[in-house]
């Protein structure tokens, strides 16, 4: 009984990259945890749609870089379909506008591919409690890389949006769009961890964002934060 029990509280993981090799080595850091469990592999972003929608996993460690349908694609119809299952960007570079691609797309987190093993095992855990794991100054570059193919400040509409923030959290969104993690954004504005996590969190209701990620986004899109800034 326990045993059927830990089964089903386990983590279910879709891998999805071109190349066999990291799919394996995904494999074996991830299979070794008692609590997690790599339910399908995936070579392409098609083939990873039709194994998500089968076997509904918890997380896809998604590849951005593919031949036929990419990472991108696939994170976008993911997130469609299937909003529940977390989408974790795998790239080789910080850099990588293809990355950034996928986190606009819906992704998650943001993951290099090498990664040490242990973070590779926090980052699906994380995910998997609807938390993101990007770190905010690695998406900050990614968004500095992609301003030019951001939309502008939307004049009235961004007003409108900022509006519905208070001035303690209009200070908190320019800092989390900076790429500061709570506890610098506490020190800054001498303010508790948890009173800045609150603060956070009536920031994604009020915004209506999913996540960190897309809060930084955000603060790019309706020019809280410039490029460079």
């Amino acid at each position: 009984m326990r045993e059927e029990t830990a089964v089903a509280e386990s983590i279910r993981v879709l891998l999805v990259d071109d190349q066999e090799l990291i799919r394996y080595g995904l494999r074996l850091v991830l299979d070794a945890q008692p609590d997690i469990e790599v339910v399908a592999e995936a070579a392409d972003g098609a083939e990873a749609l039709r194994a998500a929608r089968q076997l509904q996993p918890d997380v896809v460690l998604m590849d951005v870089r593919m031949p036929g349908m990419d990472g991108i694609e696939a994170t976008k119809q993911l997130s469609a379909a299937l909003p529940n299952v977390r989408v974790l960007v795998l790239t080789t570079y910080d850099r990588d506008e293809f990355a950034f691609g996928a986190l606009q797309a819906g992704a998650a987190g943001f993951l290099l591919k090498n990664t040490r093993p242990d973070e590779l095992v926090a980052a699906v855990r994380t995910v998997r409690t609807g938390d993101a794991v990007v770190s905010p100054r690695v998406t900050a570059k990614l968004i500095e890389l992609a301003a030019p193919h951001l939309p502008g400040p939307a004049g009235r509409e961004a007003g409108n949006q900022l509006s519905l923030l208070s001035e303690r959290e209009r200070e908190v969104f320019l800092l989390v769009g900076r790429g500061l993690t709570n506890a610098e954004i506490a020190q800054t504005l001498h303010l508790s961890e948890s009173t800045v996590k609150a603060h956070f969190g009536r920031i994604l209701v009020k915004l209506n964002l999913p996540s960190r990620v897309q809060a930084v986004i955000r603060a790019y899109e309706l020019g809280v934060v410039n490029v460079g800034g």
